[in-house]
């Protein structure tokens, strides 16, 4: 094979990589829109569960912490 194609080959996977990464990238954006990763409901609803009653300060300071971490 002359040495074009192998510079074609590797062009080919470099921008293939990067349209991937771009694809995926908005893939992720859109999912995260739709299915948020918590909110104060659900953050209300753990806390019931764990058979605690939960103030309305400790559900802020737990979305804070969680908040802080992105």
């Amino acid at each position: 094979m002359p040495w074009y194609a192998y510079l074609f080959i590797v062009l080919a996977l470099l921008v293939g990589a990067i349209i991937g990464f771009f694809l995926s990238q908005r893939y992720f954006k859109r999912y995260l829109e739709k299915n948020p990763p918590i909110n104060e409901k659900m953050v209300r609803a753990m806390m019931t569960q764990m058979g605690r009653k939960p103030s309305e300060k400790q559900v802020r300071q737990v979305m804070a912490s969680m908040n802080q971490h992105k």
